[in-house]
């Protein structure tokens, strides 16, 4: 039995294909794995190193303020996060911080949106198969998952927004909102680079999520080279515009192996087993949040239901199947 976590970006940022004639502005980033347990990196193009540093730590206050809020695993001194709802929401409606409020709203919206396949009243299901993935052990039981699975129904989460309170009817109800946290974290540093006019051209990823913000100062676009994990060369190669969210789901990235079969981090909710359609699943879109999850809903759908899936949402797709074979939707707009 052997274990992988694999912390490789999966969407590769290629600024250094195009220079910039505005030599007002250089290129600066930071890398960092300490947030979100995956690893993230913040490149902006700013007028000096010092700049492009003072503006850096603010933003990495904001997104570790989301790290912390949304954790399940962790808790953290007088903050009512996602762990503490998880330890506590069963016993009466607990008052929390107005973003998990919105972030698990817009939670049940996805569940509606895609069928229950990204469900994050999953996480009694979720957690065995974390257990069993981080301890490197063998398959859980299915009758350990069917009765786990007893306790994923999303109306048993109570969400009163006047009050901004949680509550669960489920004293087994577990929340786990892996499949959209880091896409809707991604808007809302979208909208603080933007608020607080950090950067007029940047590019955030948190691990397989990436936002733009603007063009580049010479007013080419980005380009967003998607991995492939079994060739060195890029799967795909996105041009960029502002706010164009990518984001990679794969089943290369956090998975073990048992009798020489890998077994991914995604979980289908009709068979309670990692999904296996596809090695990786990219969405393309204006809006990172419904990228992480609908990357993940489609990771969990055949290639012809998730084409339609693509065409009734208005998004564009690239698959790489488990035998390498890649297909896209039409609108991909893809490098030379």
């Amino acid at each position: 039995m052997k274990k992988t976590i694999s912390l490789v970006l999966s969407l590769v940022l290629l600024l250094s294909l195009f220079g910039c004639s505005n030599s007002k502005y250089s290129k600066y980033s930071k890398s960092f794995l300490d947030l979100f347990d995956t690893a993230s990196s913040v490149t902006a193009y700013d007028i000096s190193q010092s700049e492009f540093d003072k503006k850096y730590e603010k933003l990495y206050a904001q997104i570790k303020k989301y790290s912390m809020l949304f954790d399940i695993y962790n808790s953290y001194d007088k903050l009512k996060n996602l762990k503490y709802i998880n330890e506590n929401a069963y016993k009466s409606p607990i008052k929390v911080d107005a973003e998990i409020i919105e972030l698990l709203t817009f939670g049940k919206d996805v569940f509606e949106r895609t069928k229950g396949l990204v469900n994050i009243a999953m996480g009694s299901v979720l957690s065995i198969w974390h257990y069993y993935r981080e301890e490197g052990k063998s398959l859980p039981s299915r009758d350990i998952l069917i009765d786990a699975s007893k306790h994923t129904d999303i109306d048993d989460l109570i969400i009163d927004t006047d009050k901004s309170t949680v509550y669960f009817k489920d004293s087994k109800l577990k929340l786990d909102v892996g499949a959209i946290a880091k896409g809707f974290v991604c808007n809302k540093i979208y909208q603080f680079i933007t608020d607080n006019d950090l950067w007029q051209s940047a590019v955030i990823s948190l691990g397989g999520n990436i936002i733009t913000v603007g063009n580049k100062p010479d007013n080419t676009n980005f380009i967003i080279g998607i991995e492939n994990p079994n060739s060195s060369e890029y799967l795909d190669k996105v041009i960029a515009d502002d706010k164009t969210s990518v984001v990679t789901s794969g089943s290369y990235q956090r998975y073990y192996t048992v009798g020489g079969k890998k077994y991914c981090h995604i979980i289908d909710k009709n068979t309670l087993f990692p999904a296996d359609y596809f090695t990786s699943v990219t969405v393309i879109c204006n809006n990172s949040a419904l990228a992480d999850a609908y990357s993940t809903a489609l990771f969990c759908m055949n290639l012809s239901d998730g084409l339609q899936f693509a065409k009734d949402n208005d998004i564009e797709v690239i698959w790489m199947d488990n035998s390498g074979k890649i297909t896209k939707t039409s609108g991909v707009n893809s490098a030379k």
